[in-house]
């Protein structure tokens, strides 16, 4: 799945504020209400539901890369945006290290297969040190659509 498909262009962040993981998954939730792809009335509810998530295992999955994500009956369809915070934030990862990338994704409950594979895809790409390391470095909001394109240009030729 690429990510033209769920990320809100209006969502992404170059530049996060936010210096605790619940700060950055909130500022991120706020970002898909900013883009109109959340309602307001839904924000708390689904930073709660990201929060329990979180109690189950870190989605620090390490190399400066989280990927918080739920599933919440408010979304009709897969919605996610990108952040990247320039002096990253302790985030529980895996490997320790503080994360500066982060994917955050809302699903609907009835609709698993493509909450998959846009994690999936996530994986994917984190696994090119080279894409991982451009997104990292990323200053505006435009290098990172630019990045996000490139890389489902990428995946559309294998």
């Amino acid at each position: 799945m690429k990510f033209s498909v769920f990320v809100a262009p209006k969502a992404v962040k170059s530049d996060l504020a936010a210096t605790t993981k619940e700060e950055v998954i909130a500022e991120l939730v706020q970002s898909l209400v900013e883009a109109q792809e959340i309602l307001a009335k839904d924000k708390d509810d689904i930073i709660k539901a990201i929060m329990r998530r979180e109690e189950l295992g870190s989605t620090g999955i390490g190399r400066g890369v989280a990927v918080p994500h739920t599933k919440h009956p408010s979304v009709k369809k897969l919605v996610g945006t990108v952040g990247v915070s320039a002096q990253g934030l302790d985030f529980e990862s895996l490997d320790g290290q503080k994360a500066s990338l982060f994917f955050l994704l809302v699903s609907p409950p009835d609709r698993p297969g493509d909450h998959l594979r846009a994690l999936e895809n996530i994986s994917r790409q984190l696994r090119d040190e080279q894409f991982c390391r451009v997104l990292s470095q990323s200053k505006t909001v435009e290098e990172i659509l630019e990045l996000l394109e490139e890389a489902d240009s990428s995946q559309a030729s294998n």
